[in-house]
């Protein structure tokens, strides 16, 4: 049982801000000068506070076509992140502006709402999208018009470009811990079942990897298309195979849909049921039966018990409603914001090539503990943990600390270096 778990248990009071910075591997850290969340050393404001008008962000979210629940939560997270700095003083003395746009979960319309952004709109960042199909269409642009695009999404790993900063966590951050967890509690034999794309692909080739290095079995690896209504001759197909626990890659109303039907099947109460990317937006879906038991591997929960999480929880409520979720989307949205404030103040300079030379090598106070950005590929170090559905809340089993992904950058050159 985690020491979360275990004080609950023992009526302890919640993790106190020191404990906490100990867990999360904060103590000691020099670069951060620890206060509230998101804020990291002060810097003194130059004349640009001389200078009139807002720093304008744009933002290019799914707000329609099937990925808006997780488009809104990118929107609640970079929304509070703006006021927050605004309140505080701004950036160089001036006010950050948010122009949102709906991308409708579709590449084309990605790449024309980015260009709309830059050209006519003049941001000097960009927010967004949630899925790699529309940041690969993106990109070009991006590189194009030399602007930074501030992608905070799970994916499936293998960007090395300038003007992409990555606030996602790789399969080696969500797989590679989480494996020898799953092997140790529920057994050593696996079911490989997702989407027939690219992300789901890719996280099961760390899969398979990790699996290897615990001496498990994966007893069958399948991939199913878009769309798809009626799951009962995959979930017999496993029933056979019974494995102790199912890897599933499968986003949006397909989940939903297969979720429902394992449950119905009785599938659950045999084979542990893993949910690559599931998070708090699924939950409404579900009835708690259908939800119970679901595991995941995030870096970032809801009811996460450490100070600057449930500050964090509470302002998201405060700004959105009680009924907010309030998922890693908002959490790694809100993040990023605080990301390109900092490096804009270390550049203390509007300029998006300087900015972009300084955003890296920082870190942050997050809501999940220190989240360290590296120059070397854009890519962050992330505290991840271990979190399992219990009457419909999502709660921490074990939290993993400080994860660092590979180098994205080794051995090849940085795109548009």
């Amino acid at each position: 049982m985690d020491q979360e778990k275990e004080s609950r248990k023992n009526g302890k009071k919640s993790m106190d801000r020191r404990d906490f910075l100990k867990t999360a591997g904060l103590v000691g850290v020099s670069a951060m000068a620890i206060g509230s969340i998101g804020k990291e050393i002060l810097l003194p404001k130059t004349v640009f506070s001389q200078v009139k008008g807002s720093i304008k962000i744009g933002v290019v979210l799914p707000l329609s076509g099937g990925l808006e629940s997780f488009g809104q939560q990118g929107v609640q997270g970079v929304k509070l992140a703006v006021k927050e700095i605004n309140e505080s003083g701004g950036v160089l003395g001036r006010k950050m502006e948010l122009v949102i746009e709906d991308n409708k979960s579709d590449p084309k319309t990605s790449v024309e709402k980015a260009a709309k952004l830059i050209k006519r709109n003049k941001v000097i960042a960009i927010a967004g999208p949630i899925t790699s199909a529309s940041r690969d269409a993106m990109t070009p642009t991006m590189i194009k018009l030399k602007t930074p695009l501030l992608y905070a999404t799970d994916y499936e790993g293998g960007v090395c470009n300038r003007y992409l900063f990555m606030y996602s966590p790789l399969p080696e951050q969500t797989i590679y811990p989480f494996i020898p967890w799953l092997a140790e509690n529920y057994g050593k034999t696996f079911y490989l079942f997702g989407a027939d794309y690219v992300f789901p692909h890719k996280v099961n080739i760390a899969v398979k990897k990790a699996i290897a290095q615990v001496g498990g079995t994966v007893l069958a690896e399948e991939y199913t298309p878009f769309g798809v209504k009626e799951f009962s001759g995959v979930i017999r197909k496993m029933a056979n195979k019974n494995p102790k626990v199912l890897i599933y890659i499968l986003p949006g109303a397909d989940a939903m849909t297969f979720i429902k039907q394992f449950h119905e099947f009785g599938m659950k109460k045999k084979t542990k049921l893993v949910f690559v990317g599931f998070n708090e937006n699924y939950l409404p879906g579900f009835t708690t039966e259908q939800a119970e038991g679901i595991v995941a591997c995030p870096h970032f929960i809801q009811t996460l018990d450490f100070p600057v999480a449930r500050e964090f929880v509470e302002k998201q409520k405060k700004m959105f409603g009680d009924k907010a979720t309030v998922s890693f989307y908002a959490e790694s949205h809100y993040g990023s914001i605080y990301f390109l404030k900092n490096g804009i103040e270390k550049a203390d300079s509007l300029d998006t090539e300087k900015v972009i030379d300084t955003m890296g090598g920082q870190g942050i106070t997050a809501p999940s503990g220190n989240v360290i950005l590296r120059a070397s590929d854009h890519h962050v170090i992330f505290n991840m943990m271990i979190a399992e559905v219990e009457n419909r809340k999502l709660i921490l089993r074990k939290y993993l600390g400080p994860t660092v992904p590979p180098n994205q950058c080794a051995g090849k050159k940085m795109v548009g270096v």
